[in-house]
């Protein structure tokens, strides 16, 4: 987000410092520039592409209208406004080494690149309070759980990145060296208010949010596994034998195979099963298979989780740590090369959003293959 890269961009994105370095560097010769711009622009498409799949998958699959999704899907076109409004100007600067397109429309980009990028993190909060409701208040949150609510939600975050956004913009200053405005786009602060307001209102606050929610979710689905499991064991007499089974509360479950119905032919048998009949075999496959089942759901919703934390705290991160750093050490300023890097990893996040949000979901995968499928019968 070059808009919240305001001392660094002051330093880093000059012309005049950017000749007087050293050509050595990656975006310093003809090669190299082509090569970085073609892999920003690889970048920008895949973030394009994907993002609409998930997009235009929602909204033809019948089966994926639920108001979970409708998030997705509001992240999903988030994403595609980094990709498409965001993304293009800041490949167009990096190869320029200088702003060309005039003051209005790097105003206007700013204003889009803090929003956008801030209304993502903040829609990856919101999917992580609505997935939390989902899992600790199942029955009640149900019937809470409707479009309506998301579109509110959806109105929310939208409300907050804007409140988030606006006030840098409206308080902050361009350079007041004409030549060197034309060159550059970039907002400039002299108070340090401004960037912790941006910083932790954007990133630091949600993903405070995001890690305790998160942990919390992880928490409750594994005590909701642990409790499907063929459990804590009761003993059953089984010709003179006490045998280990399943709780009550296992066999009452609806999932969960009921013992098999006494024989009329032998009385005496009564509330006894022999341990080497067929039913008593099966029944005991199946109740190792549900455990196994259980624990693969287990560390199939870690991995998961584990994902979504990764890839958020890994591409955004680094980026507010650098806004940090930059605002406490005024000699501490990064390379060019560097601060093009965090801002793109940044961006990044927008390309992997979709995939992990979508990718464990088997009618996402379903309504993927139908839409590729399609697509290459045309």
């Amino acid at each position: 987000m070059h808009s919240w890269r305001w001392w660094t961009t002051r330093t880093c994105m000059d012309p005049n410092s950017r000749n007087s370095s050293s050509t050595d560097g990656l975006g310093r010769n003809p090669a190299g520039m082509i090569l970085l711009s073609l892999t920003l622009s690889v970048l920008a498409l895949l973030t394009t592409a994907i993002n609409s799949l998930v997009i235009t998958a929602i909204i033809v699959t019948r089966k994926l209208h639920h108001p979970a999704n409708y998030l997705i899907c509001s992240l999903a076109v988030t994403d595609l406004l980094v990709a498409i409004l965001v993304m293009p100007f800041s490949i167009v600067y990096i190869v320029k080494e200088t702003w060309v397109m005039g003051e209005v429309m790097c105003t206007i980009w700013l204003s889009v690149d803090i929003t956008c990028c801030t209304c993502s993190i903040l829609h990856l909060a919101a999917i992580a309070v609505d997935r939390y409701r989902a899992i600790t208040d199942a029955v009640e949150y149900s019937r809470k759980r409707t479009s309506l609510r998301a579109a509110v939600t959806i109105s929310v975050v939208w409300f907050l990145s804007i409140l988030i956004s606006l006030p840098p913009m409206l308080w902050g200053h361009h350079r007041t060296d004409e030549e060197a405005q034309e060159k550059e786009c970039l907002i400039k602060h002299e108070n340090i208010a401004f960037t912790l307001y941006s910083t932790f209102g954007a990133f630091y606050i949600p993903l405070i949010l995001i890690l305790i929610l998160y942990y919390k979710i992880y928490q409750a689905a594994k005590i909701l596994y642990h409790k499907r499991r063929p459990s804590p064991m009761n003993k059953l007499e089984i010709n003179g034998n006490k045998i280990p089974m399943c709780s009550d509360r296992e066999q009452q479950s609806h999932d969960v195979l009921t013992l098999p119905e006494k024989s009329m032919s032998e009385p005496s048998t009564e509330g006894r099963i022999s341990a080497a009949s067929p039913n008593f075999q099966r029944h005991s496959e199946r109740s190792i298979k549900r455990q196994r089942i259980s624990g693969a759901r287990e560390r199939k919703a870690a991995m998961t989780l584990g994902l979504i934390l990764g890839a958020f705290v890994v591409c955004w991160l680094p980026f507010f740590i650098q806004e940090v750093i930059i605002n406490i050490c005024n000699r501490c300023v990064p390379s060019s090369e560097i601060a093009t890097f965090l801002t793109w990893l940044g961006y990044l996040n927008s390309l992997i959003n979709p995939l992990i949000y979508t990718i464990f979901n088997e009618d996402f995968k379903k309504a993927f293959h139908k839409l590729i499928k399609c697509r290459n019968e045309l």
